[in-house]
């Protein structure tokens, strides 16, 4: 494995750590004595942490995990609600707006692909950088819960439009109703991540994973994860539309020519088989 020390800095350094390895971009929050509890400190940096990250070529995918024994506790109710209830308006909405580009919209429409390793707790308005991550791999013992319900508020922000777009309606109600904990066998039955292994193989999964996406055509990848979210509210015509749409644009777009390579390799080379591996790229 090759990890990325002498080369550029690397962002973050505080409450995100950044670790790249092998074209995997491991950020962890970093709060564990908070069980990374999300604060505006810990929303900026990672908002940084993001922007660099999207235009660094050491990074081929970005992992976002939490350090210590949790994904993260959600939001830091002192420092997001009690301690900003007294501001200004304007100053208020300003926080609100540059957290919400760290914790969800950066992440929707990445550059990169973007997993989720959810190592343990994972409440609130943690839901939302998690769900705005393409893909999510959690610990089975990792713990998910919306307990807003017992704090007497209820899942704001986006957390409920978050956890209402990848789960069934019942279950949704259940837990917003209820705050009620659950584990990653249940988050994975429910479709809240793609999946739940043994706390001891995550990031072992995780890193298998995201080799997978690193033989993917960059470009490719991109713009088919960008167009499965914006299929979603489409009618079936105007999806028809936007996808040839794409198609052209990824012809026009991709450096590598991926599509000319992987039919070239299929129809004249014999070399391929679609549906078993990636083209190969280094042709």
């Amino acid at each position: 494995m090759t990890i990325s020390r002498n080369a550029a800095p690397l962002p973050g350094g505080n409450t995100v750590l950044v670790e790249i390895a092998d074209g995997v971009a491991w950020v962890s929050m970093n709060r564990p004595h908070k069980r990374n509890a999300i604060n505006p400190e810990l929303s900026f940096e990672m908002l940084d942490v993001f922007e660099a990250l999207e235009t660094d070529d050491r990074c081929g995918v970005l992992v976002l995990t939490g350090a210590g024994e949790a994904y993260s506790a959600g939001m830091d109710l002192r420092e997001y609600f009690r301690a900003t209830d007294k501001l200004a308006y304007d100053q208020r909405l300003k926080i609100m707006r540059k957290s919400a580009l760290a914790q969800w919209k950066r992440l929707q429409y990445y550059g990169k692909p973007t997993i989720a390793m959810v190592n343990g707790w994972c409440f609130g308005g943690a839901f939302n950088s998690m769900i705005a991550c393409d893909l999510a791999i959690a610990a089975e013992d990792a713990t998910f819960g919306l307990s807003e319900i017992n704090w007497g508020i209820i899942p704001a922000g986006t957390v409920t439009k978050a956890v209402a777009s990848v789960i069934g309606q019942r279950a949704a109600m259940y837990y917003i109703m209820t705050g009620e904990t659950f584990d990653g066998r249940k988050a994975a039955a429910m479709g809240l991540v793609n999946e739940a292994v043994p706390h001891a193989d995550l990031r072992a999964r995780t890193a298998k994973l995201a080799a997978t996406l690193l033989a993917k055509n960059p470009m490719a990848l991109r713009i088919a994860k960008h167009a499965a979210r914006r299929v979603r509210g489409m009618s079936w015509e105007d999806a028809e539309d936007y996808l040839f749409a794409k198609m052209d644009q990824l012809r026009f777009l991709d450096p590598e020519n991926g599509r000319e390579k992987g039919m070239a390799q299929f129809l004249d080379e014999k070399s391929y088989r679609p549906g078993l591996a990636a083209y190969r790229r280094d042709r």
